[in-house]
């Protein structure tokens, strides 16, 4: 059954204290960590940033003292942004190493016969995705700490103005991030499942990644947009970026050129779907008589 095989893995994650530690912990310390450091190298340097007239506002807003920090919309820039680069590649370790596990341990055969090959796999994924939801909510008490921290150097009152709208902001910008995390993934999922490696399963997505990051400077020669269908069926995180920016409203939402959420929707669609179906079906079929 899909629940014993979901028990299944976790139990067996739950046991792997150092990929849990890499994927789930990590991010969100150095995070708070190295914002820490940051607020206190600003406020050492306060008086000569505050004199600078070029200094960004921004910068002079956030180190003016006596203010206050809305602790909500923090909260809804920090789900915005919790799927960034860095959150990727660490739990792309805890994924990889559950989608991989099997094959370098060669205990594919010792619980294929227990279970189908789909609830097998699907136990993973869901496994895969409490790994991302649980990075998420770190990094999510990472950024209140963070912010914490920042209203007592800056000598600033901390609010939290939840209005309806943030909310909703909130809610879609968290669940677009977790399914950016879960979308990376199944890359790994795929290549995992294909080559029976587990370099493979995190150094494919990579490589796939960045090369996708950079594909609007590798089109803009040939004369093909950002906007354009082949520029955001082949990058997802532009998608994203996309959908982002439809969530947050105001003008970054009036700026999106016509028909592009339409495009984004499927790029992430396609991007999500079809590694994932390619990794099961490649499964089934898979010898694992030897394994």
């Amino acid at each position: 059954m899909l629940v014993d095989a979901i028990r299944a893995e976790s139990f067996r994650l739950s046991k792997n204290r150092t990929a849990l530690f890499w994927s789930v912990l990590f991010v969100p310390i150095i995070t708070i960590a190295i914002g820490t450091i940051t607020q206190f190298v600003l406020k050492a340097n306060e008086a000569k940033l505050l004199a600078d007239a070029e200094a960004p506002l921004g910068l002079r807003e956030m180190m003016a003292s006596g203010g206050q920090l809305d602790l909500a919309q923090s909260l809804v820039q920090a789900a915005g942004n919790v799927a960034n680069p860095i959150v990727l590649l660490f739990v792309l370790i805890g994924a990889a190493t559950l989608y991989a596990g099997d094959y370098r341990w060669e205990t594919w055969r010792l619980i294929s016969a227990r279970n189908s090959r789909l609830n097998l796999m699907l136990g993973k994924l869901a496994t895969v995705a409490g790994i991302a939801l649980a990075a998420m909510l770190f990094m999510l008490l990472a950024a209140v700490i963070e912010n914490f921290i920042r209203a007592a150097i800056f000598d600033r009152a901390v609010v939290f103005n939840a209005t309806g709208e943030a909310f909703g902001q909130f809610a879609g910008q968290f669940g677009l991030s977790w399914l950016r995390i879960l979308q990376f993934t199944m890359m790994g999922m795929l290549a995992a499942t294909v080559t029976r490696s587990l370099l493979a399963a995190l150094f494919v997505p990579l490589v796939i990644g960045v090369a996708q990051f950079f594909s609007p400077q590798m089109l803009g020669p040939m004369g093909i947009m950002p906007d354009a269908w082949l520029a955001m069926l082949i990058n997802p995180g532009a998608a994203v970026d996309a959908i982002s920016a439809a969530i947050a409203g105001g003008e970054r939402a009036a700026a999106l050129p016509d028909g592009l959420l339409l495009k984004a929707w499927i790029s992430l669609g396609l991007w999500t779907v079809l590694p994932l179906a390619g990794a099961l079906a490649w499964f089934e079929k898979q010898d694992l008589s030897k394994e």
